[in-house]
C-alpha cells in the first residue's frame, strides 16, 4: 500500500516538474494560478496514467513500429484534454504545442527516473542515521 502511494506521489511530482518546465521555458505556455497548477497537474497525471497503458497495448498489438511514440502521443493527448477541461493551462500556437509536448514528455521522463533515486537516497540516509 505504501509502495503504491509513493509511486503515485512520484508520478504526480514528475508531472508537476514537467509542466513547470514547459511553463518556465516556453513563453506561450501559461499556468494561470497556483491553485490552477494543482488542478492542471492532477488532470494531466490522471489522463496520462489512464491513456498510456491503453495506447501502449493497442499500439503494440496493431502497430509495433510506433511503440516508441506512445509517450509523446499520450503527453500530447493529456495536455490537450487538460486544456479542454480546465482553463488553468493555456498553450498558444501550433509550434508551442509541439515544443510543450516535447518538453513535458522529456522532463517528466527524466523526473520519473531521477526522483525515485533522490527519494531512495534520502530514505537510506535517514535509515543509517537511526
Amino acid at each position: 500500500m505504501i509502495r503504491m502511494l509513493v509511486s503515485a506521489l512520484l508520478f504526480f511530482a514528475s508531472a508537476a516538474v514537467g509542466l513547470l518546465a514547459a511553463n518556465a521555458i516556453l513563453d506561450d505556455v501559461t499556468i494561470t494560478t497556483a491553485v490552477a497548477f494543482f488542478t492542471v497537474v492532477l488532470i494531466f497525471a490522471i489522463v496520462q496514467a489512464v491513456l498510456a497503458p491503453f495506447v501502449f497495448k493497442v499500439t503494440r498489438r496493431y502497430a509495433p513500429a510506433l511503440v516508441g511514440g506512445v509517450g509523446l502521443f499520450t503527453t500530447f493527448a493529456a495536455l490537450l484534454l487538460t486544456t479542454l477541461v480546465n482553463d488553468g493551462l493555456v498553450i498558444d500556437g501550433v509550434v508551442t504545442w509541439f515544443w510543450a509536448t516535447l518538453v513535458v514528455w522529456l522532463v517528466t521522463m527524466l523526473a520519473s527516473l531521477l526522483l525515485p533515486l533522490v527519494v531512495l537516497k534520502k530514505a537510506v540516509t535517514n535509515r543509517r542515521e537511526e
